[in-house]
Protein backbone atom coordinates (compact mmCIF):
# COMPACT_ATOMS: atom_id res chain seq x y z
CA UNK A 1 0.00 0.00 0.00
CA UNK A 2 1.53 3.42 -0.87
CA UNK A 3 1.92 5.48 2.13
CA UNK A 4 1.34 9.02 2.19
CA UNK A 5 1.47 11.77 4.92
CA UNK A 6 -1.72 13.62 3.20
CA UNK A 7 -4.60 12.36 0.66
CA UNK A 8 -6.32 14.89 -0.80
CA UNK A 9 -9.44 13.47 -2.16
CA UNK A 10 -11.47 15.86 -5.16
CA UNK A 11 -9.45 17.90 -7.40
CA UNK A 12 -11.24 21.47 -7.82
CA UNK A 13 -10.04 24.65 -6.44
CA UNK A 14 -9.68 24.01 -2.91
CA UNK A 15 -8.02 20.29 -3.39
CA UNK A 16 -5.53 21.64 -5.40
CA UNK A 17 -4.81 24.57 -3.52
CA UNK A 18 -5.12 21.94 -0.56
CA UNK A 19 -2.48 20.03 -2.81
CA UNK A 20 -0.22 23.51 -3.34
CA UNK A 21 0.33 24.61 0.54
CA UNK A 22 0.84 21.25 1.72
CA UNK A 23 3.46 20.01 -0.93
CA UNK A 24 5.52 22.91 -0.62
CA UNK A 25 5.52 22.65 2.84
CA UNK A 26 7.15 19.55 2.13
CA UNK A 27 4.65 17.31 2.97
CA UNK A 28 4.26 13.98 0.77
CA UNK A 29 0.59 14.29 -0.97
CA UNK A 30 -1.21 12.24 -3.34
CA UNK A 31 -4.40 14.13 -4.67
CA UNK A 32 -7.11 12.17 -6.05
CA UNK A 33 -9.63 13.42 -8.86
CA UNK A 34 -11.87 10.95 -10.67
CA UNK A 35 -12.51 13.29 -13.58
CA UNK A 36 -10.99 16.29 -14.73
CA UNK A 37 -8.64 18.29 -12.73
CA UNK A 38 -10.39 21.66 -11.53
CA UNK A 39 -13.51 20.10 -10.87
CA UNK A 40 -16.83 22.23 -12.03
CA UNK A 41 -14.95 25.18 -13.23
CA UNK A 42 -13.91 23.77 -16.42
CA UNK A 43 -16.81 24.06 -17.27
CA UNK A 44 -17.53 27.85 -17.13
CA UNK A 45 -16.89 29.87 -20.13
CA UNK A 46 -15.67 32.87 -18.12
CA UNK A 47 -15.02 34.01 -14.67
CA UNK A 48 -15.35 37.44 -13.57
CA UNK A 49 -15.35 37.43 -9.72
CA UNK A 50 -11.45 35.59 -9.06
CA UNK A 51 -8.90 38.66 -8.09
CA UNK A 52 -6.02 38.93 -10.33
CA UNK A 53 -7.84 38.82 -13.27
CA UNK A 54 -9.40 41.88 -14.16
CA UNK A 55 -10.21 40.76 -17.75
CA UNK A 56 -11.75 37.57 -16.12
CA UNK A 57 -10.58 34.17 -17.65
CA UNK A 58 -12.06 31.14 -18.50
CA UNK A 59 -12.41 28.15 -15.69
CA UNK A 60 -10.44 25.72 -18.05
CA UNK A 61 -8.08 28.11 -18.47
CA UNK A 62 -8.04 28.71 -14.66
CA UNK A 63 -8.11 25.27 -13.55
CA UNK A 64 -5.44 24.33 -15.99
CA UNK A 65 -2.63 26.89 -14.36
CA UNK A 66 -4.11 26.13 -10.72
CA UNK A 67 -3.22 22.83 -11.49
CA UNK A 68 0.21 23.59 -13.09
CA UNK A 69 0.84 25.46 -10.12
CA UNK A 70 0.66 22.74 -7.54
CA UNK A 71 2.31 20.02 -9.19
CA UNK A 72 5.39 22.24 -9.40
CA UNK A 73 5.96 21.81 -5.76
CA UNK A 74 5.82 18.11 -6.40
CA UNK A 75 2.02 17.12 -5.65
CA UNK A 76 1.25 13.92 -6.79
CA UNK A 77 -2.54 13.07 -8.47
CA UNK A 78 -3.85 10.15 -9.66
CA UNK A 79 -7.28 9.71 -11.47
CA UNK A 80 -9.46 7.22 -9.41
CA UNK A 81 -12.82 7.21 -7.65
CA UNK A 82 -12.24 6.68 -3.71
CA UNK A 83 -15.33 4.47 -2.82
CA UNK A 84 -14.27 4.93 1.16
CA UNK A 85 -12.21 5.43 4.12
CA UNK A 86 -11.01 3.06 6.75
CA UNK A 87 -9.75 4.35 10.19
CA UNK A 88 -6.65 2.85 11.84
CA UNK A 89 -3.59 3.96 12.60
CA UNK A 90 -3.61 5.61 10.01
CA UNK A 91 -6.19 5.81 6.88
CA UNK A 92 -6.71 3.66 4.48
CA UNK A 93 -8.05 5.70 1.64
CA UNK A 94 -10.05 2.77 -0.42
CA UNK A 95 -10.22 3.42 -4.10
CA UNK A 96 -11.05 1.61 -7.55
CA UNK A 97 -7.02 1.33 -8.02
CA UNK A 98 -6.58 0.05 -4.73
CA UNK A 99 -5.75 1.59 -1.47
CA UNK A 100 -3.39 4.00 -0.18
CA UNK A 101 -2.41 5.00 3.67
CA UNK A 102 -2.66 8.88 4.93
CA UNK A 103 -1.44 10.07 8.05
CA UNK A 104 -3.84 12.92 7.28
CA UNK A 105 -7.00 13.25 4.58
CA UNK A 106 -8.64 16.51 3.01
CA UNK A 107 -11.88 15.98 1.60
CA UNK A 108 -12.54 17.65 -1.34
CA UNK A 109 -15.28 15.88 -3.46
CA UNK A 110 -17.59 18.74 -4.38
CA UNK A 111 -20.58 18.04 -5.08
CA UNK A 112 -23.13 17.03 -8.02
CA UNK A 113 -26.16 18.74 -9.92
CA UNK A 114 -29.01 18.24 -8.67
CA UNK A 115 -31.65 16.19 -10.36
CA UNK A 116 -35.43 17.17 -11.12
CA UNK A 117 -36.35 13.63 -10.66
CA UNK A 118 -39.39 13.43 -13.00
CA UNK A 119 -40.12 10.93 -15.80
CA UNK A 120 -38.27 11.29 -18.87
CA UNK A 121 -35.13 13.28 -17.58
CA UNK A 122 -32.94 10.04 -17.04
CA UNK A 123 -33.87 8.53 -19.85
CA UNK A 124 -33.09 11.56 -21.81
CA UNK A 125 -30.12 12.67 -20.73
CA UNK A 126 -27.81 13.54 -23.36
CA UNK A 127 -30.57 13.47 -25.89
CA UNK A 128 -31.88 17.04 -24.75
CA UNK A 129 -31.74 17.11 -21.38
CA UNK A 130 -28.05 18.55 -20.18
CA UNK A 131 -26.67 19.92 -16.84
CA UNK A 132 -23.79 21.85 -18.51
CA UNK A 133 -25.06 24.66 -21.00
CA UNK A 134 -21.61 25.31 -21.66
CA UNK A 135 -20.78 21.94 -22.62
CA UNK A 136 -24.07 21.70 -24.73
CA UNK A 137 -25.09 24.77 -25.68
CA UNK A 138 -24.38 24.70 -29.49
CA UNK A 139 -26.35 21.78 -30.06
CA UNK A 140 -29.04 23.78 -29.66
CA UNK A 141 -28.50 26.17 -32.11
CA UNK A 142 -31.66 28.26 -33.45
CA UNK A 143 -34.05 25.85 -31.71
CA UNK A 144 -36.24 26.85 -28.46
CA UNK A 145 -34.80 25.29 -25.00
CA UNK A 146 -35.90 25.65 -21.29
CA UNK A 147 -33.57 26.31 -18.40
CA UNK A 148 -34.70 25.19 -15.17
CA UNK A 149 -33.79 26.92 -11.74
CA UNK A 150 -33.61 30.74 -10.55
CA UNK A 151 -30.32 31.43 -8.98
CA UNK A 152 -26.89 32.02 -10.57
CA UNK A 153 -25.93 29.16 -11.85
CA UNK A 154 -29.39 29.60 -14.14
CA UNK A 155 -29.27 32.51 -15.08
CA UNK A 156 -25.85 32.10 -16.21
CA UNK A 157 -26.99 28.89 -18.35
CA UNK A 158 -29.35 31.05 -19.71
CA UNK A 159 -27.18 33.57 -20.93
CA UNK A 160 -24.76 31.14 -22.26
CA UNK A 161 -27.60 29.70 -24.06
CA UNK A 162 -28.71 33.15 -25.83
CA UNK A 163 -25.69 32.64 -27.91
CA UNK A 164 -27.41 29.45 -29.70
CA UNK A 165 -30.73 29.04 -29.04
CA UNK A 166 -33.81 31.01 -30.57
CA UNK A 167 -35.91 31.42 -27.72
CA UNK A 168 -35.05 30.15 -23.88
CA UNK A 169 -37.60 29.33 -21.26
CA UNK A 170 -36.77 30.26 -17.86
CA UNK A 171 -38.48 27.95 -15.13
CA UNK A 172 -38.71 28.89 -12.00
CA UNK A 173 -40.97 28.18 -8.90
CA UNK A 174 -41.05 31.40 -7.34
CA UNK A 175 -41.98 34.79 -8.73
CA UNK A 176 -38.52 36.13 -8.74
CA UNK A 177 -35.19 35.38 -9.21
CA UNK A 178 -32.73 34.28 -6.56
CA UNK A 179 -29.45 35.46 -8.80
CA UNK A 180 -27.59 38.12 -7.82
CA UNK A 181 -28.58 41.87 -8.81
CA UNK A 182 -25.97 41.79 -11.81
CA UNK A 183 -26.81 38.26 -13.63
CA UNK A 184 -31.08 39.69 -13.04
CA UNK A 185 -30.27 42.86 -14.96
CA UNK A 186 -28.47 40.97 -17.63
CA UNK A 187 -31.07 38.57 -17.85
CA UNK A 188 -33.84 40.85 -18.32
CA UNK A 189 -32.42 42.55 -20.50
CA UNK A 190 -31.93 39.64 -22.91
CA UNK A 191 -34.81 39.40 -25.43
CA UNK A 192 -34.25 35.65 -25.93
CA UNK A 193 -35.44 35.31 -22.14
CA UNK A 194 -38.79 34.25 -21.40
CA UNK A 195 -39.89 34.21 -17.80
CA UNK A 196 -42.08 31.25 -16.84
CA UNK A 197 -42.66 31.83 -13.10
CA UNK A 198 -43.96 29.97 -10.22
CA UNK A 199 -43.94 26.72 -12.10
CA UNK A 200 -42.63 23.20 -11.98
CA UNK A 201 -41.71 20.85 -14.37
CA UNK A 202 -44.11 18.04 -14.05
CA UNK A 203 -42.25 15.54 -16.80
CA UNK A 204 -40.08 16.01 -19.40
CA UNK A 205 -41.67 14.55 -23.01
CA UNK A 206 -39.80 12.44 -25.81
CA UNK A 207 -39.20 8.66 -27.01
CA UNK A 208 -35.33 9.40 -28.12
CA UNK A 209 -34.64 13.02 -27.68
CA UNK A 210 -36.68 16.17 -25.93
CA UNK A 211 -39.32 17.74 -27.58
CA UNK A 212 -41.06 19.13 -25.10
CA UNK A 213 -42.01 19.40 -21.20
CA UNK A 214 -44.98 19.04 -19.07
CA UNK A 215 -46.02 22.23 -16.55
CA UNK A 216 -47.75 22.66 -13.52
CA UNK A 217 -47.78 26.45 -11.94
CA UNK A 218 -47.72 26.13 -8.09
CA UNK A 219 -50.33 28.65 -7.26
CA UNK A 220 -52.97 27.24 -9.48
CA UNK A 221 -52.81 24.04 -10.65
CA UNK A 222 -52.93 24.90 -14.43
CA UNK A 223 -51.48 22.38 -16.62
CA UNK A 224 -49.51 23.25 -19.69
CA UNK A 225 -47.19 21.81 -22.15
CA UNK A 226 -44.11 23.69 -23.84
CA UNK A 227 -42.40 22.75 -27.14
CA UNK A 228 -38.68 22.62 -26.51
CA UNK A 229 -35.71 20.23 -27.91
CA UNK A 230 -33.44 21.13 -24.92
CA UNK A 231 -33.76 20.97 -20.77
CA UNK A 232 -30.94 22.96 -18.95
CA UNK A 233 -31.51 21.67 -15.77
CA UNK A 234 -29.46 24.14 -12.77
CA UNK A 235 -31.42 23.53 -9.59
CA UNK A 236 -28.56 23.39 -6.88
CA UNK A 237 -26.56 20.70 -5.74
CA UNK A 238 -25.86 17.38 -3.79
CA UNK A 239 -22.62 17.29 -1.56
CA UNK A 240 -20.47 13.88 -2.86
CA UNK A 241 -20.65 12.58 1.21
CA UNK A 242 -22.57 9.48 1.09
CA UNK A 243 -19.03 7.58 0.92
CA UNK A 244 -17.69 9.52 4.10
CA UNK A 245 -21.03 8.94 5.87
CA UNK A 246 -19.68 6.11 8.09
CA UNK A 247 -16.48 7.94 9.11
CA UNK A 248 -17.25 11.65 9.51
CA UNK A 249 -20.60 13.67 10.34
CA UNK A 250 -22.90 14.99 8.28
CA UNK A 251 -25.58 17.70 8.72
CA UNK A 252 -29.84 17.09 7.07
CA UNK A 253 -28.30 18.46 3.45
CA UNK A 254 -25.59 15.98 3.64
CA UNK A 255 -22.76 18.35 3.92
CA UNK A 256 -19.80 17.51 6.25
CA UNK A 257 -19.95 19.37 9.36
CA UNK A 258 -16.66 21.40 9.88
CA UNK A 259 -15.05 23.92 12.43
CA UNK A 260 -13.88 27.16 11.14
CA UNK A 261 -10.52 25.44 10.74
CA UNK A 262 -12.11 22.65 8.39
CA UNK A 263 -11.20 19.69 11.11
CA UNK A 264 -14.24 16.85 10.95
CA UNK A 265 -15.56 14.94 13.78
CA UNK A 266 -12.49 12.44 12.48
CA UNK A 267 -8.83 13.44 13.79
CA UNK A 268 -6.99 13.64 10.96
CA UNK A 269 -9.60 14.45 8.77
CA UNK A 270 -10.73 18.05 6.82
CA UNK A 271 -12.88 18.57 4.86
CA UNK A 272 -13.07 22.00 2.50
CA UNK A 273 -15.10 23.88 -0.43
CA UNK A 274 -18.91 22.60 -1.53
CA UNK A 275 -18.69 19.36 0.58
CA UNK A 276 -18.58 21.05 3.62
CA UNK A 277 -21.30 22.78 5.97
CA UNK A 278 -22.00 26.88 5.17
CA UNK A 279 -19.69 27.00 2.12
CA UNK A 280 -20.05 30.11 -0.06
CA UNK A 281 -19.77 27.76 -2.81
CA UNK A 282 -17.12 30.27 -4.60
CA UNK A 283 -13.70 29.58 -6.02
CA UNK A 284 -12.70 32.31 -4.16
CA UNK A 285 -13.65 30.94 -0.45
CA UNK A 286 -12.76 27.10 -2.24
CA UNK A 287 -9.35 28.63 -2.70
CA UNK A 288 -9.42 29.79 1.48
CA UNK A 289 -10.57 26.83 2.64
CA UNK A 290 -7.49 24.81 1.08
CA UNK A 291 -5.04 26.81 2.19
CA UNK A 292 -6.87 26.80 6.14
CA UNK A 293 -7.06 23.00 5.66
CA UNK A 294 -3.54 22.48 4.30
CA UNK A 295 -2.07 24.35 7.38
CA UNK A 296 -4.60 22.92 9.78
CA UNK A 297 -3.09 19.61 8.67
CA UNK A 298 0.84 20.64 8.67
CA UNK A 299 -0.14 21.79 12.56
CA UNK A 300 -1.82 18.05 13.19
CA UNK A 301 0.54 15.75 11.37
CA UNK A 302 3.36 17.89 13.64
CA UNK A 303 1.66 17.42 16.87
CA UNK A 304 0.89 13.79 16.22
CA UNK A 305 4.85 13.49 15.77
Amino acid sequence: MAKYEVVIIGGGPAGLTAGLYTSRAGLKTLLMERGLFGGQIVNARQVDNYPGFPEGISGFDLAALMHQQAIKYGLETANTDVTAIKPGHTYSVVTTEGNFEAQAVIIAAGSEHRKLGVSGEEKLVGFGVSYCATCDGFFFRGQDVAVVGGGDTAITDALELSQYASSIYLIHRRDQLRAGQVLQERALAQPKLKFVWDTVVENITGDDKVNGLRLRNVKTGEISNLSVAGVFVAVGLEPNSQCFADIVKLDETGHIITTEFMATSASGIFAIGDIRKNSARQIASAVGDGATAAIAAFKYLRERG
